[in-house]
């Protein structure tokens, strides 16, 4: 069994790593496309890359569209 001090720091490791990725993905959408050419090659391709910037809001739907097919056949198994 882990310990408080344990879960704690695990806690926290996920939550850093998740705000690493939110901030990386921030960039790469929506920073990147604002700021001025650059000539250094990662910063270009982000720039010159679209389908990081729709693949959040397209995925929205079909999130709620899934979401709600799992809970319909979370309350057929029930009332089987």
């Amino acid at each position: 069994m882990a310990t408080y001090d344990e879960r704690k720091v695990w806690g926290w490791l996920f939550v850093s790593i998740g705000f690493v990725c939110f901030v990386v993905y921030f960039f790469s959408a929506i920073i990147s496309k604002v700021l001025p050419p650059s000539n250094i090659a990662v910063i270009s391709a982000m720039q010159n890359d679209w389908y990081y910037c729709f693949l959040v809001p397209l995925t929205l739907p079909i999130i709620v569209v899934l979401v709600y097919f799992h809970w319909l056949s979370m309350k057929m198994f029930k009332h089987a």
